[in-house]
């Protein structure tokens, strides 16, 4: 979609709140227009994108209309879509004067989070609720979906989380970057990262060298989110004094786990015995994060085999214990990737 001509001029506004009005749902096809005016104009050519991408990405996606001249935008469209690209664009220039990139990806998950009535606060913050994100060596993870901020949220706030869902919505990668914090802070020892070997779908037949060579293929997402939320230098001296731990779930066995923040990915691919024994290894000071995709499961006798269902059932609602439910809607990767996700869940459902 080529951008619109922009304005010679700017027509005099009535502008609307930072929010939608109650107004607009009840009045969906109500019109309005708002206007930005923006104050630092090194950061308008990231803030628009290359050729004005950014802007057109939020008016295809929201149906709005917006013009730019100099540091001023106009936004036009239905009142609620409206408000919302203005909260949007607001979340851009904040990240951007942190430091955060702005690419289509973060636009993308900032029009998703639009949907919640306090996107603004979320991505500045204020003195009493100061803005939800995780600061890593590595990088800066701000939640990119409305599920995200419940589970970010969670991270900080109980002893054993459940993050369901399908892939690209963030579960390991968040969960990995909030371990990496904590450790870098110094209020965990330990961090431990634990997948189950199993073959998804294919056997793979016999591999090749010692025991770590032989396990590394099956965790090799973990490390992939270490090296992105650590300098790759002090993943490798982490690991070499046991300060970062990544092993297979039959490795946990007979261990209690202090200080430590663990890991367990894919763990629909988990026996309901092998879900227990892990969950019992919790010890003082430590935070579990349990991650899997409860429709994905690679187990002879597929749903009912696994421990994660199993586990969810048992455990929900016991205090400290905390269930994040991620969507299709929720991916973060590229776009297609889920709707993808959501077409094969909604023929699961069917």
């Amino acid at each position: 979609m080529a951008r619109k001509q922009i304005r010679a001029a700017f027509d005099p506004i009535e502008d609307v709140a930072s929010f939608r009005s109650p107004n607009a749902r009840a009045n969906p096809s109500r019109r309005a227009r708002t206007e930005l005016e923006f104050d630092e104009p090194t950061i308008l050519g990231a803030l628009f994108g290359q050729f004005d991408a950014n802007l057109v990405l939020i008016e295809n996606r929201l149906g709005v209309y917006i013009s730019a001249r100099g540091n001023r935008i106009l936004i036009e469209g239905n009142e609620d879509n409206v408000a919302r690209a203005r909260e949007v664009l607001q979340g851009m220039h904040s990240r951007l004067l942190s430091g955060q990139e702005v690419d289509a990806g973060a636009v993308e998950s900032l029009i998703a989070m639009s949907v919640e009535p306090t996107l603004e606060g979320i991505i500045t913050g204020d003195e009493a609720h100061p803005p939800i994100m995780i600061r890593t060596r590595g990088k800066t993870i701000v939640p990119r979906s409305p599920t995200q901020i419940d589970y970010m949220r969670a991270l900080t706030r109980n002893d054993v989380i459940f993050a369901l869902g399908p892939a690209g919505t963030g579960k390991t990668y968040i969960a990995v970057a909030q371990a990496v914090s904590q450790l870098i802070t110094g209020s965990v020892k330990r961090l431990i990262l634990s997948r189950p070997a199993v073959e998804a779908g294919e056997k793979l037949g016999f591999l090749p060298g010692d025991m770590k060579d032989k396990v590394d293929p099956y965790l090799r997402p973990l490390y992939d989110a270490l090296y992105d939320c650590m300098p790759p230098e002090q993943v490798e001296r982490r690991l070499a004094n046991g300060e970062i731990e990544v092993a297979p779930i039959a490795f946990m066995r007979g261990r209690t786990l202090a200080d430590a923040f663990v890991i367990l990915d894919e763990a629909q691919n988990t026996t309901a015995a092998q879900m227990k024994m892990f969950l019992t290894r919790f010890g003082m000071n430590s935070r579990m994060v349990i991650c899997g995709d409860p429709k994905q499961v690679d187990l002879p006798g597929g749903i009912a085999a696994s421990g994660l269902n199993d586990a969810v059932v048992r455990l929900e609602g016991v205090e400290g214990i905390a269930t994040v439910r991620f969507k299709g809607s929720d991916v973060v990767r590229h776009p297609i990737v889920g709707r993808i996700v959501e077409a094969y869940e909604g023929k699961n459902e069917d």
